[in-house]
């Protein structure tokens, strides 16, 4: 299951108390205070992995504490700090605090750390307190809580090309033939519930990644069909790849679709319409009007767009339109 969205708490460790003791020991008579400080306790942090790519464990996990600081000992033994908590997340997650909106941290490369709550420092113990007027203290301090907070994780698939248009457009069909992805391909809308990622390779070994995008429809931005949920992963991409089905099968215009799906883009963020973009006209093996291609080649010379006649069963265009991607992200 794909899930890009989740609510967590998570609760760094509290200190631990300082001790109040006295030396007590044989031919020692003025032993003094001996009390130690408090652990520290431990820290929640998270880590960018590249071998996580959802937030489902946190739908059924939804709560992170670290461990506590022990309080201190006497013969000034300070005690063990708390276990940290080291929480693994998808490279490209985003983590907002809850209470202020603000983000904090955004995972872009495997490895990142980011502390999202800081532990308790641990109380001070009497022997902490001694001074040459004050020889016998007794004060000693609790340790300090460690820090909680309610978090929002978001995740954004890092890719660099996306492939944008209507349901049953060609999409999934598009990156199983440029890459190793195998998304459902079935002849029915909506097909893709959820982004799919595909590794593309060129002869010279270079290598980019394209995202499968569920398909918009109009008035996607006010929840009809999937709506907009899934476009805050292309938000990252340098390329968008414009997918418009030509065939007559679709029972729309080629350019209606198209400026419904940049109306759709629009939207969501203005950024997303203002990214390089490639349009293909797709299906072109059962595009039996030519009018319908000249009309999409019309609106695209107008826009000032690159158009790329392709067909995914047949193979045709299909090399050209990898190269046109690869020359505007390698």
């Amino acid at each position: 299951m794909f899930i890009d969205e989740a609510r967590i708490y998570v609760k760094a460790g509290d200190g631990g108390n300082g001790c109040m003791a006295f030396r007590r020991e044989k031919f020692v008579p003025r032993g003094g205070p001996s009390g130690g400080d408090g652990g520290r306790g431990g820290d929640v942090i998270f880590i960018a992995s590249g071998h996580e790519n959802t937030l489902l464990k946190f739908r059924y996990n939804p709560e992170h504490k670290a461990g506590r600081g022990r309080h201190g000992e006497g013969s000034n033994k300070t005690g063990a700090d708390g276990e940290p908590l080291e929480v693994q997340v998808p490279v490209g997650t985003v983590v907002w605090d809850e209470a202020t909106r603000e983000r904090l941290y955004d995972f872009t490369r495997p490895g990142e750390r980011f502390v999202a709550a800081r532990g308790g420092r641990g109380g001070r113990g009497n022997a902490r307190f001694a001074t040459s007027t004050h020889q016998a203290p007794r004060e000693c301090e609790p340790g300090r809580p460690g820090e909680e907070r309610r978090l929002r994780l978001e995740l954004k698939l890092l890719a660099d090309v996306a492939l944008v248009g209507f349901p049953n457009a060609g999409k999934s069909t598009l990156i199983s033939r440029i890459s190793a992805a195998r998304p459902k391909i079935a002849d029915y809308p909506f097909t893709t519930l959820e982004p799919h990622l595909g590794v593309v390779q060129m002869d010279d070994l270079r290598t980019f990644v394209v995202a499968d995008i569920p398909g918009l429809i109009e008035g996607a931005h006010e929840g009809h069909g999937l709506g907009i949920q899934f476009l805050r992963h292309i938000e990252r991409t340098r390329l968008l790849v414009h997918l418009v089905d030509v065939s007559p099968a679709s029972g729309r215009q080629p350019a209606e679709d198209f400026d419904t799906v940049m109306r759709e883009l629009a939207s969501f963020s203005r950024e997303l319409v203002e990214k390089p973009m490639i349009v293909a006209a797709a299906k072109m093996d059962a595009a039996q009007d030519p009018e319908r291609v000249e009309s999409l080649e019309r609106l695209a010379r107008e826009r000032g767009l690159a158009l790329f006649p392709i067909s995914s069963v047949t193979g045709s265009g299909i090399e050209e339109l990898k190269r046109a991607m690869a020359a505007r992200v390698l």
